[in-house]
């Protein structure tokens, strides 16, 4: 699984608000062994959602994460950008949210907030704990929450807790060496496709070294790889140490 993170709201780009939602969910996704795939923080703008949300969609392998956009204000754009993107149909009235909408504000559900109401063909509701007010998902993949931080979070955990608790143990070695990542370029290109490779370049004192990390699900593997670099390293009497 791809997992995407799509942060809707101009408010966090021109510095009104910070955002909580990165951190939030890396952490959420990382209790399971998961990692984000992608983030994006996008402005209020049509054009714009919907060219994300049709990336996002393309991958086969996507689930995604949506915060923002879901209200009743006229800048409040996901729902119908959902339902256009992701299922081709018009909005469709969810009865158990009208229900929930008119339950909570009595006649003040007319003629705005009502509108909440109005969902992408097929969604399911994620509860909000804290005033009932759902967001919804489509396919168990596409998730769509409020941009209120403790409105959205106890959605996504419960999400991710429910429907991706199942994860695949990776194992990681990392070592940090005294010389140039240009140095182990060669070796780099040894590894394989399905060893996640990390070099990190570290500038301090004008001394050059670097951070090397492989991570794979096959440990035997990812040892046999990370060797390459270690005896390279000896036989070139370069200093380096484990992390």
């Amino acid at each position: 699984m791809n997992f995407y993170a799509c942060i809707i709201g101009s408010e966090i780009l021109n510095g009104r608000r910070e955002d909580k939602h990165f951190e939030f969910l890396k952490s959420e996704l990382q209790k399971y062994g998961h990692e984000l795939f992608a983030s994006f923080i996008i402005k209020d703008d049509e054009d714009l959602i919907k060219k994300i949300y049709k990336f996002i969609k393309d991958d086969e392998q996507s689930v995604m994460f949506s915060f923002g956009g879901i209200g009743a204000t006229p800048d409040d754009l996901t729902r119908a950008i959902a339902a256009e993107i992701f299922t081709l149909q018009p909005l469709e009235r969810h009865k158990k949210f009208e229900q929930d909408i008119i339950d909570r504000f009595k006649e003040e559900a007319y003629p705005h907030r009502i509108h909440m109401s109005d969902l992408p063909q097929n969604s399911k509701l994620l509860f909000n704990p804290i005033n009932n007010m759902s967001g919804f998902s489509l396919e168990d993949r596409y998730f769509f929450t409020p941009g209120f931080p403790q409105m959205s979070h106890p959605m996504v955990s419960s999400v991710i807790e429910k429907l991706f608790s199942k994860s695949v143990q990776k194992y990681r070695l990392t070592l940090l060496a005294q010389t140039s990542e240009n140095t182990l370029i060669n070796i780099m290109k040894q590894v394989p496709s399905d060893i996640e490779l990390s070099s990190l370049p570290i500038l301090k004192d004008a001394k050059a070294s670097v951070e090397i990390s492989l991570c794979g699900v096959d440990k035997l593997h990812v040892e046999k790889y990370f060797k390459l670099f270690s005896e390279y390293l000896e036989e070139s009497n370069i200093a380096y140490n484990l992390i």
